[in-house]
């Protein structure tokens, strides 16, 4: 006979975590959290840069510090964690495969799942960089992991294509530990991260930012002797006679990160395509009933602190699930959510307006910088939301909050947009 468990947590970083203790603090004490790493923590485990817990801990921690806390959160409830076992698959009917070393293969059928698998760096082979394949090319992630857990350094004359954390981050790490960051490249005529990285690790260490420009060129065959850099019109495309030639033996790639959604997609599991994470409701219920997903699978965040927040409603909406064996109070009324002038994508991308009995954190991304702006939440000519912004940029997540009784009474569509010069 197959196992069965209450609620099975996939991914055991900050969203797992927060997932499983929400869930079990909600009442569902059979939940188990599965995780491939051989412990607990995910990403945060190489980053041992400050900036976490500032929503979360009213302090500033490091990435491990940040994951011990949750760690030792699920320790103290007794929460059952499964490390080195990897789920291969996740059925429509909530059946997951798990294989480990100790166990074996494994199936499982669960009351629920929630996916929290986080996401993943985007290579070289999705960039379309010409050039020959030498050593000296890594993601960002990839030489975080080398720098700060094995003790490598990766080289010491470095370029940066792409401006996202972790490769500001980065940039500041190999300049502490002896490396020459000649400069940081991106394709975009804005950075990919946040303000205050781009302060603390490349204006505080003298780091050039280049933006609209692009790596077109990788010079050498066993080992990277340098990159061609040029500047990019606004299609992306380079401009001729713009060339520059860097000398350089690491090429750190940071150019966007993709919610792991293999397993997802399997299960047949609706997915957004701007997000690339499961199209989700109010409740961060996917397209299959008792399926939950949150954290980077869902969409990518800025902050851990929101990741966190994020999996701690699908931890609970899931025990709610679980308890109420999956039926609501009323007949769902399903509006849909859509990302108007200026805005990307929105998470969720649907309201049961009938059932939504707590406050609906929409959170979304501009697609462009907008400065003396207004964000506008509305349906057909009812404005539900209005909210003045000085500045907003692709690089920060924005979070609007819309409270239940403003839905009331919605037939059609709910639009997000941002209005430009309102302010």
């Amino acid at each position: 006979m197959a196992e069965h468990i209450s609620l099975a947590v996939i991914g055991g970083g900050p969203a797992g975590m927060a997932a499983a203790i929400a869930a079990y603090d909600s009442g569902v004490t059979d939940v188990t959290v599965f995780e491939r790493d051989d412990e607990l923590g995910g990403i945060l485990n190489q980053c041992i840069h400050n900036g976490f817990g500032l929503h979360s801990f009213k302090e500033e921690l490091t990435g491990p510090e940040y994951a011990g806390r949750y760690a030792g959160q699920v320790k103290k409830r007794g929460i059952r964690c499964e490390t080195g076992s990897m789920v291969l698959s996740v059925s429509p009917d909530k059946r997951i495969t798990v294989v480990s070393k100790e166990k074996g293969l494994r199936v499982i059928e669960t009351d629920a799942v929630i996916l929290a698998m986080g996401c993943r760096e985007r290579p070289r082979g999705a960039l379309n960089i010409p050039g020959m394949r030498p050593q000296g090319i890594y993601t960002a992630g990839t030489a975080q992991k080398l720098v700060n857990c094995e003790g490598v350094l990766p080289g010491k004359e470095v370029v940066i294509l792409g401006s996202g954390d972790i490769g500001l981050i980065m940039a500041r790490r190999m300049t502490l530990e002896g490396a020459h960051v000649k400069l940081v490249a991106e394709l975009m005529p804005y950075s990919g991260g946040l303000k205050r990285n781009i302060v603390q690790c490349l204006d505080d260490y003298g780091i050039p930012l280049k933006l609209s420009h692009t790596v077109v060129d990788i010079r050498g065959k066993r080992r990277l002797e340098g990159v061609v850099i040029a500047e990019v019109d606004g299609t992306g495309t380079p401009i001729p006679g713009t060339e520059e030639y860097y000398e350089c033996d690491t090429l750190l790639l940071s150019c966007g990160l993709i919610p792991e959604n293999e397993l997802s997609i399997s299960a047949g599991i609706t997915i957004n395509g701007a997000t690339n994470g499961p199209a989700v409701d109010e409740t961060l219920a996917t397209s299959i009933p008792g399926i939950f997903a949150c954290g980077n699978v869902l969409h990518v965040h800025d902050l851990v602190d929101f990741v966190s927040e994020e999996a701690g409603r699908a931890g609970r909406n899931a025990a709610k699930y679980i308890a109420d064996k999956g039926a609501r109070v009323n007949e769902p009324h399903i509006v849909k959510l859509i990302a108007g002038n200026g805005v990307r994508y929105t998470v969720p991308g649907m309201i049961d307006t009938a059932n939504t009995g707590e406050d609906i954190h929409l959170r979304f991304r501009a697609r462009n910088v907008y400065k003396g702006c207004t964000i506008k939440v509305s349906a057909g000519d009812n404005t539900i939301v209005s909210k003045k912004k000085r500045i907003t940029v692709p690089s920060e997540m924005e979070d609007i909050i819309l409270k239940p009784e403003t839905l009331g009474g919605i037939d059609g569509d709910i639009t997000v947009e941002i209005e430009e010069g309102s302010v």
